[in-house]
């Protein structure tokens, strides 16, 4: 049985400036980690942290989904034996602000739920740094 994670986050922004960090590898690693992606459909990039003992560093990932139109992103995601989905969109709740709605699937165990939950949240709060500036 695997799991899923949903979770939303409002910013008062522009659908812009937030689909653009969501797009632009250059503010990818403002707010994620240093990658190489790019928003082309089974482009195959990495996202980039320092290893330790329990894990290299490296999450494999390969675009599913770039619709700039519907403001839909979606790419997989793996590390060691966990492969999710992660799927982003946007919402416009009107008089400037949006809201960014996360779904992530294919997640093994509750351990690997609380800890997406915890590093998306993390990644969310420097996400709103940025589009503050």
């Amino acid at each position: 049985m695997s799991l899923t994670l949903t979770l939303d986050f409002q910013y008062a922004t522009t659908i812009e400036k937030l689909w653009s960090a969501l797009t632009d590898s250059s503010k990818l690693a403002k707010w994620v980690l240093d990658n190489d992606f790019k928003p082309e459909v089974g482009h195959q990039f990495q996202f980039r942290a320092e290893a330790n003992q329990y894990w290299d560093g490296i999450i494999n990932c390969e675009v599913l989904r770039v619709d700039e139109e519907n403001r839909v992103l979606s790419y997989t995601s793996a590390v060691g034996t966990e492969k999710h989905t992660v799927t982003w969109s946007i919402q416009d709740l009107g008089e400037g602000k949006l809201n960014l709605h996360l779904e992530q699937t294919g997640i093994s165990n509750e351990q690997a739920l609380n800890g997406a939950k915890w590093g998306v949240t993390q990644w969310c709060g420097e996400l709103g740094k940025l589009l503050e500036q």
